[in-house]
């Protein structure tokens, strides 16, 4: 087993935007600007993945008319895979990155104990005082042992249960989602609740997304899932782990499941407004991924309550860094601090759902209420999921363990291949990438 140094979050609130993301495009490239543009205004070139919600909540548009001279040049990847594998080849090289990277929370452990050298210190930037902003856990696990600060957080994940309240009602399942949790004590119960469910819906729809999906769910209400809290790795001596992997993939034998593959697949997202699947666990920063997907026709159609036995899950969750190669650092660190301000984060989790980080916000979006969802009261649902949420132990392979297992899984639902197999398989291959 390797060891590796810990980074334990007590929640408050959990970990989104994220976990191996969504997203909204531009097609401009957003590489290393130089430190003033054409015109004589300073470029800062942002570079994030997925949906971070700050064009959806035009915050950038914003900054610019508070600061004239100022220009943002931003893009973002519909990947968090593809995106992550590209920024590491630039840090590398020391060029190409831009002034703003988003850090997914299943990497900050890799850059805290390893990247320390090809990011800036925040704490040297106008950045430092928010630190002191977000709960404890947020800004340690962004924390170098010798006290670096690489990293501010944007948002955290407390999950829910979203769900088509028109294909449960075309089933005689319940839509009210106060009786819809009641029926959900357990993910025993969510599972039984998709029998029903399956015996009763159009052939064409499932009961959720994919087993992958469902698993990730599962395995985000643990406190420890691939690291115990020595920080030595344990993904494949954890009972927690290997239940949430038998649960899934027995759902997909089942036939249970739409066998897509999330973020990846074009059909998982054209899905949403199809009626393709019926559920799907949701952090908060799925609420705006999901408006986006199925689009106006599919207002009033989607509903959102707690996850199964009530239990916080923790799903995402990301950074805002400064590659050490940046020539606009001071600028970027202005703009960074501005977006993660309360305020600006309350009009992220307004527009695209992703729930605040900055603990000075959480007053400001628990009334929220949302429309689309049929005037779900999300800012109560996800603030109760995030007192709930558990403490959770991150290290630096989260996210290529988490992978691979997926990656089983997705072979159980496509493939036929026998659940023992694909965790044998899952064994092998992790063995080959974790030394």
């Amino acid at each position: 087993m390797s060891t590796v140094r810990k980074t334990t979050f007590a929640a408050l609130a959990a970990t989104v935007s994220g976990a191996l993301l969504l997203s909204s495009c531009s097609t401009s490239d957003a590489g290393s600007a130089d430190a003033a543009a054409a015109d004589g205004k300073t470029q800062i070139s942002v570079s994030l993945f997925g949906t971070f919600g700050y064009e959806e909540a035009g915050l950038f548009d914003e900054y610019q008319q508070l600061n004239p001279d100022v220009t943002i040049k931003y893009e973002s990847t519909q990947g968090e895979n593809n995106y992550w594998p590209a920024l590491q080849t630039k840090l590398a090289s020391g060029n190409g990155a831009a002034d703003i990277q988003g850090i997914e929370v299943g990497r900050i452990a890799d850059v805290v104990a390893n990247q320390g050298a090809k990011w800036t210190d925040l704490k040297t930037t106008s950045a430092a005082d928010q630190v002191a902003n977000y709960p404890e856990w947020k800004s340690a696990a962004a924390t170098t042992e010798d006290g670096k600060v690489l990293g501010l957080g944007t948002d955290i994940g407390p999950m829910g249960l979203c769900y088509r309240s028109d294909l449960l009602q075309q089933a005689g399942l319940p839509t009210d989602p106060a009786q819809l949790a009641a029926r959900m004590s357990s993910w025993d119960d969510y599972v039984a609740l998709g029998r029903e469910f399956k015996a009763k819906a159009p052939a064409t729809t499932a009961w959720t997304d994919s087993a992958g999906g469902l698993y990730n769910a599962i395995v985000s209400t643990e406190e420890e899932i691939y690291y115990d809290a020595s920080g030595e790795l344990i993904w494949d001596s954890n009972p927690a782990v290997k239940k949430a992997f038998d649960t899934s993939a027995a759902a997909a034998q089942e036939g249970l499941t739409a066998k897509l593959e999330q973020f990846e697949d074009p059909a998982w997202d054209t899905g949403f407004g199809a009626g393709t699947f019926a559920t799907i666990a949701c952090p908060a920063w799925m609420v705006g991924y999901i408006k986006g997907k199925a689009g106006d026709a599919g207002s009033g159609k989607w509903n959102v309550t707690s996850l199964p036995g009530g239990a916080g899950g923790n799903w995402g969750g990301a950074y805002l860094g400064i590659p050490a190669s940046s020539k606009n650092k001071e600028a970027a660190a202005e703009l960074i601090t501005w977006l993660t301000d309360p305020e600006q984060q309350a009009k992220v989790f307004e527009t695209a759902g992703n729930f605040p980080s900055n603990t000075k916000a959480f007053d400001l979006v628990s009334g929220a209420t949302d429309e689309y969802f049929q005037g779900a009261p999300i800012g109560e649902i996800f603030s109760q999921a995030a007192e709930k949420a558990p403490t959770q132990v991150l290290g630096e392979e989260d996210a290529v363990v988490k992978s691979s297992l997926v990656q089983a899984l997705l072979s159980v639902e496509t493939n036929g291949v026998a659940p023992a197999d694909a965790w044998d398989s899952a064994s092998k291959d992790l063995a080959n990438q974790i030394s």
